[in-house]
């Protein structure tokens, strides 16, 4: 399986910091078709909690967002690296980007079976193009 490297555009906002509030978001999400593939969720203070989303497709789906409160994220530029998992990828992954001289801004990752899949997120779009080029190009040379 290759990997694949796309940009993707990830979704947040705070919501109160209550037992449903996420669900609800979920919940409008969902009623408008999205298919989510990445979620965060957590505690921003004693009142609020902090949500990440993406992918949203088409106006329905990003109006859903906008009415339960959540925005395109400013300042989070994110590639999705998805292929085979092994020992010492998220190291190698991270290495290369700052190696490049690439801050990363936040990491997410999960593994399911043999795959994974990365969240990379950048402050600027050119520091994600970099990224991903670079990324590229260590992932195919690891091919040969």
């Amino acid at each position: 399986m290759p990997y694949t490297i796309k940009k993707t555009e990830v979704w947040a906002g705070d919501i109160l910091n209550r037992p449903g509030m996420l669900a609800r978001v979920l919940e409008s999400l969902t009623a408008a078709g999205a298919q989510l593939e990445f979620i965060i969720a957590r505690r921003a203070s004693e009142k609020t909690s902090r949500v990440f989303v993406s992918p949203l497709k088409g106006k329905k789906q990003q109006n859903a967002a906008r009415d339960v409160g959540l925005l395109p994220a400013v300042g989070i530029n994110a590639l999705r690296i998805e292929g085979p998992d092994r020992q010492g990828l998220g190291a190698e992954i991270s290495r290369c980007v700052a190696a490049a001289d690439i801050n990363l801004r936040g990491v997410s990752v999960a593994i399911i079976g043999r795959k994974a899949i990365f969240y990379l997120a950048f402050k600027t779009e050119g520091e994600a193009k970099a990224a991903a080029k670079a990324i590229r190009k260590l992932l195919s040379a690891k091919k040969r």
